[in-house]
């Protein structure tokens, strides 16, 4: 499975399934499965357990992985949902490119 063009902290549109259309930040990021965990997108009630820290037990509500693909990258400077470019800066380093403004996202 190849690199994911997003990661944790950056802000992301939902553009397939249940939740589409909705924003939020990336909670967690799993390359090797090809998944993300969005804050407050496609939300599943899990049966809980009681435990030390959680002696009450009972249904919660979670956040569950979606296919990378299924989201796309919002760009900081134009504020719209856009695909990912690369680039290599004169210092060596590779940066991830807006290709809608083309400024660079980090």
């Amino acid at each position: 499975m190849a690199g994911l063009n997003v990661k944790k902290g950056d802000r992301v549109k939902v553009i397939a399934g249940k939740d589409k259309g909705k924003e939020g930040e990336i909670i967690r990021a799993l390359p090797s499965k090809g998944r993300v965990v969005v804050e407050k997108v496609n939300m599943i009630k899990k049966a809980m357990r009681p435990t030390q820290q959680n002696p009450q037990g009972g249904i919660s509500t979670m956040e569950a992985p979606l296919n990378v693909s299924n989201v796309m990258l919002v760009c900081p400077s134009c504020k719209a949902a856009t695909r990912v470019g690369h680039r290599v800066k004169d210092d060596g380093k590779k940066v991830r490119v807006c290709k809608k403004c083309g400024k660079d996202i980090d």
